[in-house]
């Protein structure tokens, strides 16, 4: 079934009213109400379903219905196909916000794992105290050299720090109260035999006891030095 608009019936359908009407006033001898030229317009103006054919009403409603469902769907479409859009940029959005985090996250992890590395490699460079040729005697420079050479560089100021402080590098050291003895004041001092033998007498022993000591409990020499600053004590 075509669509008939509306506005073709009202055209037609006046068309024949004023017909009719300008044939009846030819034969009354009656001049017509309005002028034939006009008859268009004043039927657009004016024409109301009730004007069109019976027959012809259900054509002009089944097209008005057909064109406000199809203005319905096109609506509906928009809206949905908007909708799609919006959910996929949030979603675009948040997978790079995932990524970005994901590639921050792995560099950082790469970058502690090769801090770590260096780390332990430093660490594994320091000579251990059976390398250093026993003496009767140290001086305070040649015990500073041999914690130098078993200290990691970048813990060495720290590890100074505590033995300045707890011995001044006096290796024979004693605190005859608490029975604390050498470099790093092991309490008590026969602690330091598990570093070797000769504890009482070389420094580079104490000094190795002293870093295994101050990495298992602080961390760090530098860990230790914290918590000596804070409580006078490590």
């Amino acid at each position: 079934m075509s669509r008939i608009s509306v506005r073709g019936f009202a055209v037609a359908s006046a068309t024949a009213v004023t017909t009719v009407g300008a044939v009846v006033g030819v034969a009354s001898g009656s001049t017509p109400a309005a002028d034939d030229n006009n008859f268009e317009a004043t039927a657009a103006d004016t024409t109301l379903l009730a004007d069109i054919p019976a027959g012809q009403q259900a054509q002009v409603q089944t097209a008005s219905l057909t064109q406000q469902a199809d203005a319905q769907a096109s609506a509906a479409d928009a809206a949905a196909k908007k909708s799609v859009e919006e959910a996929a940029r949030i979603q675009a959005a948040k997978d790079a916000e995932s990524k970005k985090q994901a590639a921050e996250d792995k560099l950082e992890k790469e970058r502690q794992a090769k801090k770590d590395a260096a780390e332990r490699a430093s660490r594994s460079e320091t000579r251990s105290a059976s390398t250093f040729a026993q003496q009767g005697s140290y001086t305070v420079a040649e015990i500073q050299a041999m914690a130098r050479q078993i200290v990691p560089a970048d813990q060495f100021q720290c590890f100074s720090n505590i033995v300045n402080v707890e011995s001044t590098w006096n290796y024979r050291a004693s605190n005859p109260s608490s029975g604390a003895y050498g470099l790093v004041q092991a309490l008590p001092g026969s602690k330091m035999a598990s570093a070797g033998a000769d504890w009482q007498t070389n420094p580079a022993t104490q000094i190795k006891w002293g870093l295994s000591y101050m990495n298992g409990k602080y961390q760090s020499p530098c860990g230790a030095w914290s918590f000596w600053q804070a409580n006078h004590w490590y």
